[in-house]
């Protein structure tokens, strides 16, 4: 826990059931909420507004984060640690992109328009890298050491802390702390759909939305 933390637990918009038990990655398409989970292999699309599954298909490499390019999914996976494309329609794996030095640090990923938005581990830090060549950009310190998935919010980073039980906003140019909450259950993966932040809580079973406002400031 940082000093700056609020102690009340955040105000939750909505919430809604997950089809597995397994929570990794979240990301946001534009339409609906794509999610991943470790022990069925699968990435599944949901309706964010009853948890109803329309599309799954099998993808034996899930292991942390999922993200969206406007292309394909981008699902954190292998061993080690890659970013594995995934065609959202037919569910193929259509390449799979070195996050370089190999290593299990990646927990977090998400696109900005800077580039790609990455959380790691041991030491715990957020980097911006260039989607094309993987070449880091930017690096900040991050709190916490158990990092459990990032979003890219409308202009600010927010990431998770699994033992925490917190979300953390942090400023993308200059990496300047934001703010952080406690949040109910334990995040896992984390989005943003244009206007609410979602996580995978993962003991509670459920993706949960709460305000940016309730993490920043």
């Amino acid at each position: 826990m940082t000093p700056s933390q609020d102690t009340a637990i955040a105000a939750i918009i909505h919430t809604i059931p997950s089809p597995s038990a397994y929570m990794c990655g979240l990301t946001w398409d534009g339409t609906r909420l794509w999610y991943s989970d470790q022990d069925q292999q699968t990435i599944y699309a949901i309706d964010s507004r009853d948890g109803t599954v329309s599309k799954q298909f099998r993808c034996p490499h899930v292991r942390a984060d999922l993200a969206f390019d406007g292309t394909h999914l981008l699902q954190v996976g292998g061993r080690p640690k890659q970013l594995v494309r995934v065609d959202p329609e037919s569910g193929e794996i259509v390449g799979m992109t070195p996050v370089e030095p190999a290593s299990g640090r990646l927990t977090g990923v998400e696109m900005g328009p800077e580039g790609i938005w990455m959380l790691l581990r041991a030491p715990m830090v957020v980097q911006l890298r260039d989607y094309a060549t993987m070449e880091v950009r930017q690096e900040f310190p991050a709190y916490g050491e158990s990092p459990s998935g990032l979003t890219y919010a409308g202009g600010t980073i927010v990431y998770g802390d699994f033992d925490d039980g917190v979300l953390r906003a942090m400023d993308p140019r200059t990496g300047t702390p934001l703010g952080e909450t406690p949040v109910p259950g334990r995040p896992t993966g984390l989005t943003w759909d244009g206007e609410n932040v979602w996580y995978c809580d993962f003991p509670g079973r459920s993706f949960r939305a709460l305000s940016l406002s309730s993490v920043v400031g």
